[in-house]
């Protein structure tokens, strides 16, 4: 939700003034779907590690629990796939959104002749990059 950050402006004509600006885009979706898929595989996990710990015999006996195990695990998987694309794509498109260079071009003031705008530094991205890798 880079809509709710806002962040200062200097103002050109009157320095003592600011104007407040927020970043466009609301990339929130796929983080929320990556991590619910993450906290419904832990709870998955941890049922059947009871079933597999608990009740072991039952599991052994019933023919058709191993294979619906299976089907949840293969689905889970695939699932993880899905919001480990999406949330590389949230990543990327967090990046262009808050790009140096993506934010002067917004700023009204930076259009003036005889302005010159400097973004100073590049935030740094690895952590963000390594969470996708996971």
């Amino acid at each position: 939700r880079l809509y709710q950050i806002p962040f200062e402006m200097p103002d050109c004509e009157d320095e003592s003034q600011t104007h407040t600006l927020h970043l466009v885009g609301d990339f929130s979706a796929p983080a929320e779907f990556f991590v619910t898929l993450g906290v419904f595989s832990f709870l998955y996990t941890m049922a059947a590690l009871v079933l597999y710990l608990r009740f072991h015999s039952l599991y052994s006996e019933n023919k058709k629990l191993p294979f619906a195990d299976f089907c949840v695990t293969l689905c889970f998987a695939f699932f993880w796939l899905v919001a480990a694309a999406a949330w590389g794509k949230g990543l990327s498109d967090v990046k262009a959104a808050t790009r140096p260079s993506s934010l002067l071009a917004s700023m009204a003031v930076c259009h003036g002749p005889n302005t010159v705008c400097n973004a100073g530094t590049t935030p740094a991205m690895g952590l963000a990059n390594i969470s996708v890798v996971r």
